[in-house]
């Protein structure tokens, strides 16, 4: 790092910028996007709930799963190479949703998407962090985080533009195709604008550790998300228990490699840190009870209410608006007030989501968009100061040769709460369902019975972080998460 700041910084740093921001904010606008097609999907490729789910959970999955492995492959090969193939990756597997044959298609395709944003994700902050000079991080790190608030915001809104305006026929597809354009601008101006960064070929993956902790987690979300289908039978059972042995087996493994100074896919210091693992269990906790919720709002308001995806896009808007709110005031505070401010999120989150349980819960024969706005805008600015105050949490207890690698097993962290939490959402809300159709009740009160039921759920996740929060102890040997760090979770 002495090396590069003391050199003249690169004069093509700022249009490098430029194409890293284009390709973050397409894949962080696909996290939001996605949720508005939903009905559209399950009415198009004639879908089950169960298929419905993966759509949200796969991409979540794939995406948890790559981040640490491909995060360390870039040091390996090169950041600005590793960047490249993952925006190929991305691109392709965005083509291959948008014109995928079948649900079964798709769910492969958001795999392979998710892949692609994990290869492409850890390697743009790092190679920001290492262009720019020190005077200059600051304010190209904020504008990560603005891509990011703006992210949040236009994805539902274009996610039913895009839907709502049928291109050629296409329906849902075009939410998918309109990365491949920018994608492929981004492949050409990086390949030409983007600085190279070394790799080291002395350093290495570990695959083992790799294989134990992907197949650990895809063992216990599995069985999840299928296993009401299928009447929850004694295999769904089994395969969570051999989930949580090769989970048990990854700690043992990564123990002995620590033992010898091998590799290792999470640094065994880590784990041995008990206020570490608290804190990652405490965001797994945390991350779990959003990307659910806007799957079951979405097929609320367009499944049972009939809204169009824009109508719904435009229904959920008010939440990211409050994010990206609360985010320009946790940049404000810094590193002030951490316990604080996640007390506030969960204390947020918990009522505004317990308003609009109350309030669904009440529906008649219609429901209004203007009712979602004051607690969703409430819940939006509660997770825009979490997030930011959770990862500054974590990381004050880690030692500063800890903070990168726990950075980054913190997000993997976030988006294997986030998959979870989408299958223990879908499983109550889906199971409410078909008990609801199976009666003989109306659509909308069904669907309106499912979504309160289910959101009992997220109300309940929020409301143990906040109970977690006094555990917290004051960190003074780490070093907190950066803004934009917070702001892109």
């Amino acid at each position: 790092m002495s090396d590069t700041t003391a050199a003249a910084p690169d004069p093509r740093r700022w249009p490098a910028l430029f194409v890293l921001l284009i390709a973050n904010f397409m894949n962080l606008i696909d996290v939001t996007i996605v949720n508005v097609a939903l009905p559209s999907m399950r009415d198009g490729l004639g879908a089950t709930d169960n298929q419905i789910e993966w759509v949200v959970a796969a991409y979540i999955l794939a995406f948890a799963l790559g981040l640490l492995p491909f995060g360390r492959l870039g040091d390996i090969v090169g950041r600005t190479k590793m960047f490249l193939w993952g925006t190929v990756a991305f691109t392709t597997a965005s083509a291959l949703c948008g014109l995928s044959p079948s649900i079964e298609f798709l769910i492969f395709a958001r795999v392979l998407q998710g892949l692609g944003g994990a290869m492409m994700a850890p390697q743009v902050l790092a190679i920001a962090t290492v262009t720019f000079p020190p005077h200059e991080r600051g304010q190209a790190f904020s504008l990560f985080g603005l891509s990011a608030g703006l992210a949040s915001v236009c994805g539902p809104i274009l996610g039913g533009v895009l839907i709502g305006a049928n291109l050629f026929g296409m329906d849902w597809q075009p939410i998918f195709l309109v990365n491949v354009p920018i994608g492929i601008a981004a492949v050409v101006l990086g390949w030409f604008i983007i600085p190279r960064t070394p790799g080291n070929a002395e350093l290495r993956n570990d695959y083992v550790g790799i294989s134990l902790f992907g197949l650990g987690i895809v063992a216990v979300v599995f069985p999840i998300v299928e296993g009401r289908a299928y009447g929850w039978p004694l295999w769904a059972f089994a395969m969570m228990g051999a989930g949580l042995l090769l989970l048990a087996g990854f700690v043992l493994w990564t123990r002995n490699r620590a033992r010898l100074n091998e590799p290792q896919l999470l640094n065994f210091s880590l784990i041995s840190n008990r206020q570490y693992m608290f804190g990652a269990f405490v965001t797994t906790v945390f991350a779990s009870g959003i990307p659910g919720m806007f799957m079951v709002i979405s097929l609320l308001l367009q499944g049972g209410f009939n809204f169009t995806p824009l109508q719904s896009g435009l229904t959920n808007t008010p939440f990211s608006v409050g994010v990206l709110i609360a985010s320009v005031i946790a940049g404000r505070l810094g590193s002030h007030y951490l316990r604080g401010r996640l007390a506030a999120s969960g204390a947020l989150l918990s009522g505004g989501i317990l308003w609009l349980h109350f309030y669904i819960a009440g529906v008649g024969d219609s429901i209004s968009s203007w009712a979602f706005l004051p607690p969703l805008l409430i819940a939006g600015v509660g997770l825009g100061l979490g997030f930011s105050s959770l990862f500054q949490l974590v990381l004050a207890n880690v030692p500063p040769r800890d903070a990168g690698a726990g950075s980054g097993a913190l997000q993997a962290f976030q988006q294997v709460g986030g998959a979870l939490g989408v299958a223990l959402i879908g499983e109550i809300f889906f199971s409410s369902l078909g008990r609801g159709f199976a009666a003989g009740e109306a659509q909308h009160q069904v669907y309106a019975t499912a979504s309160s039921l289910a959101l009992w759920y997220v109300v309940g996740v929020f409301a143990l972080v906040l109970v977690m929060v006094p555990l917290f102890r004051r960190g003074g040997q780490g070093q907190g998460a950066p803004a934009h760090v917070a702001a892109e979770v």
